[in-house]
């Protein structure tokens, strides 16, 4: 579930960040006069950079690179073939319809387009793992291109170290694992390239108390100029900002716990497998996991014509950003954290193309479920603009098609379904039946039947 599925690594949004840095110290570096007009420059001052990042990475150079400086137009063009060649358009249309499902996006959003334009206005520097290729933008501030130049050339560093697009490809499969991956990759490339850019001023990333608020300033400031990410929903622009922002934040809180970089090669060998072990580092370093949840069997349940499109984890962050959709953003935050692990599924009718989506959801203690049920039920009321639901009992809450119960440590949602379907998931997940419910008056949601047969 996510927008950002090519193993690419981009410098995003984060070149300002770099360059605000970069000036601020330009009196004290010697280097700073110096930026990369032509392609000759860039070459030279390419290697230069490499070289810099090479010890402050403590990753000595294994092989040369291949670089070049691209227009708009070519970054647009190979966007495009990375896109292809990466994910299918059944998975495309997979993604689009489960963000739709979630309330992340509009119904009908183009989010392939939309992704399009984004990336090709805010790409600012490109390492290919495949080609083992670094470029940059032509249309890139001189001042900006040596800290994007930074940023990419650690990607390249750690490519040779440890294969990024094997790396990454690894927890493909699961897309809350996939975006901590990401978040290691990008936000160790902000600290790194803040790094670069303060080396003159005999002080580290180690050294400041929290560059999150530096980093968010720089960023939401590019936001608001870019006029596609203003209008952006906001779970794009969260999501586009997490590996980035969140992961440098874990990225510094590793290098203060440790002797710095040349101890952060130990998180690409043993690498956080949650967005929560990014969001709460400590977790990471207490090698605190989250459980593995395995839905319960779906097609017995499931009326027939109907096609699962897609099955993976929510994942903390992402959980956070569903539940803000619909209750305040501090709120959304704290019950979030409660997750410890989940599996959805969604299907689609054949001919309606309506949508059941699956939610099981696994919580830290009993005592965490029930008041995650509150919150839980206030989001999927509003969701659904429901005064009342239809049917209610201890921690069950049902109205129209929207279903939602938690027994023990776990939480059911079923979202677009009879009663019956959701029913018979409780019983195949070996949960007590359902007792003590009543309905309530079909009126309470208007437009919709009870569908408590």
């Amino acid at each position: 579930m996510g927008t950002r599925a090519s193993v690419v690594s981009i410098c995003l949004l984060v070149a300002g960040v770099g360059a605000t840095v970069a000036a601020s110290s330009a009196a004290i570096r010697s280097s700073s006069g110096s930026n990369p007009q032509s392609n000759a420059d860039f070459f030279v001052a390419a290697d230069q950079v490499l070289q810099v990042m090479s010890k402050i990475l403590d990753l000595p150079v294994k092989a040369p690179l291949k670089k070049s400086i691209r227009t708009k137009a070519e970054i647009r063009q190979y966007l495009v073939a990375e896109e292809k060649k990466d994910e299918s358009s059944q998975k495309r249309y997979a993604d689009q319809r489960t963000l739709e499902a979630f309330g992340l996006i509009p119904k009908g959003f183009p989010l392939d387009s939309f992704m399009l334009d984004v990336l090709t206005d805010q790409v600012a520097g490109l390492y290919d793992p495949k080609q083992k290729e670094f470029f940059i933008a032509d249309w890139i501030d001189p001042v900006e291109q040596k800290p994007v130049m930074a940023h990419e050339l650690t990607h390249a560093l750690d490519d040779q170290y440890f294969h990024l697009e094997k790396w990454q490809k690894a927890v493909r499969e699961n897309d809350d694992a996939s975006l901590a991956r990401d978040a290691v990759v990008e936000g160790s490339a902000v600290a790194a390239m803040m790094d670069y850019s303060l080396v003159g001023m005999h002080t580290s990333v180690r050294d400041v108390p929290d560059i999150a608020p530096f980093i968010e300033s720089g960023v939401a400031s590019d936001m608001d100029k870019d006029p596609n990410l203003a209008k952006a929903p906001q779970y794009i622009r969260d999501e586009l900002l997490f590996p980035y922002l969140d992961g440098a934040v874990f990225t510094q809180q590793v290098l203060k716990a440790t002797a710095g970089w040349p101890d952060f090669k130990k998180v690409f060998r043993n690498p956080p497998v949650s967005s929560q072990q990014i969001l709460h580092p400590n977790l990471y370093f207490q090698g605190v996991k989250p459980r593995t949840i395995t839905l319960p069997h779906l097609k017995s349940a499931i009326p027939h014509g109907w096609n699962k499109l897609d099955e993976n984890v929510i994942g903390e962050f992402a959980l956070g950003e569903v539940l803000k959709q619909f209750v305040d953003a501090n709120k959304a935050k704290h019950f979030a954290s409660m997750w410890h692990g989940d599996r959805y599924a969604l299907f689609e009718n054949k001919k309606t193309k309506q949508t059941i989506l699956v939610v099981l959801l696994a919580l830290d203690t009993e005592r965490d479920t029930t008041s995650f049920f509150g919150t839980y039920r206030e989001a999927l009321e509003k969701k659904y603009s429901v005064k009342q639901p239809t049917a209610k009992g201890p921690e069950f809450a049902g109205f129209g098609h929207v279903f939602l119960r938690c027994f023990q440590d776990e939480c059911l949602s079923v979202e677009g379904a009879k009663r019956a379907v959701f029913d018979h998931i409780g019983r195949n997940l070996g949960w007590m039946p359902l007792t003590n419910t009543r309905a309530v008056s079909r009126d309470a949601v208007p437009g919709r039947s009870a569908a408590l047969n």
